[in-house]
């Protein structure tokens, strides 16, 4: 649906986008992040005909947006992150001016522009003049903008700024909505949002692309080790014996004394093998019961942080790397011990 080939936007000797290049498939809701400065922006408002890229190709259903403008940008719905309105219209008189302009059929603009309102939440605000709405009534007048005439690709930069947390998630609930008949690319600095509402992330960094991913691939890729935390009845002696039988499984161990005669124990184990089984039995056998356990995982916030430091793109690289190489140990032996077997069977 959107394709993005060797984008360049150079300022000067600055290079905003450098080189960028990513695919975004029909009824995808893709995540778009970095930090400040990463270039999201200034890439959206390259793949809205806001402004020209330097080089490279943008393609939106096929149609080249330096090619045909006005193919592509009938086909785009566009939230900026400062959504341009005019704040001395009334909202529901504003809406009809963007329903001319997108030239939606003059039969269907009063249905349009109505259903549009109840799903952003607006219909009640409609004749208020806009300058006097707060900031997260104006965002959602900016979204549904964004939605009027429902294009098939809905760019969203940072679309829940100002919005209070039930707002937040009626926001969420109507981008999965919209989802089921549109494409959307979404940007924004509420990680726990993007997990929350998106099928594929793209991070980028210095207007380079880091990497496109699953958040569950991002997560698998990028958790090296198991790590738990346990809250444990018992001396701390007696349980430091226990999880000492258990040494191979466990990388670091932390002991942290708590109220009522209970220890708070952080555990990480080798590898990517899961130790609460054996945690479990051996704290049973030294009759130290386990009052609490819970497994932790990295977390969107977690991969962004790391993924965007000055070595993070090569860490990651590394790890996909140690992970093909686990996965071909991995079917080599299931090979071997299958012809093990075969062989066995044929005497």
């Amino acid at each position: 649906m959107i394709e993005v080939k060797n984008l360049v936007k150079q300022y000067g000797e600055h290079k905003a986008i450098d080189d960028l290049s990513f695919m975004v498939n029909k009824g995808e809701v893709v995540g778009f992040l970095g930090p400040n400065g990463a270039g999201k922006s200034t890439t959206m408002n390259i793949i809205t005909g806001y402004i020209p890229a330097t080089k490279g190709t943008i393609l939106i259903d096929g149609h080249d947006i330096m090619e045909e403008p006005l193919v592509v940008k009938r086909s785009i719905g566009y939230l900026p992150e400062i959504p341009p309105l005019y704040p001395d219209m009334r909202v529901k008189e504003y809406l009809y001016f963007v329903a001319e302009l997108k030239r939606v059929d003059k039969k269907k603009r009063n249905e349009m522009v109505d259903e549009i309102m109840n799903m952003t939440g607006i219909a009640q605000r409609k004749d208020q003049l806009i300058k006097h709405l707060s900031k997260g009534y104006k965002q959602r007048v900016g979204l549904a903008s964004a939605i009027m005439g429902y294009p098939e690709v809905i760019i969203l930069d940072e679309p829940t700024v100002g919005l209070d947390p039930m707002q937040i998630i009626e926001i969420r609930d109507l981008i999965k909505q919209l989802s089921k008949d549109h494409t959307v690319i979404l940007s924004s600095h509420i990680l726990s949002e993007v997990s929350a509402v998106c099928d594929k992330v793209i991070i980028i960094n210095k207007g380079k692309l880091i990497v496109v991913d699953t958040p569950e691939n991002l997560i698998s890729n990028m958790q090296t080790s198991q790590a738990i935390t346990l809250m444990v009845k018992g001396e701390e002696a007696i349980i430091r014996k226990a999880l000492f039988t258990i040494s191979d499984k466990i990388k670091n161990m932390d002991i942290i004394d708590e109220e009522n005669d209970s220890l708070k124990v952080n555990i990480t184990g080798v590898g990517n093998e899961d130790v609460r089984e054996a945690v479990f039995y051996a704290l049973a056998d030294a009759k130290c019961p386990i009052l609490e356990m819970k497994a932790s995982t990295m977390s969107l916030e977690d991969i962004f942080l790391e993924v965007t430091k000055e070595d993070g793109i090569d860490k990651l690289q590394e790890i996909k790397e140690d992970n093909v190489e686990i996965e071909e140990e991995v079917e080599a032996e299931e090979s071997f011990e299958k012809e093990e077997k075969d062989d066995a069977s044929n005497l």
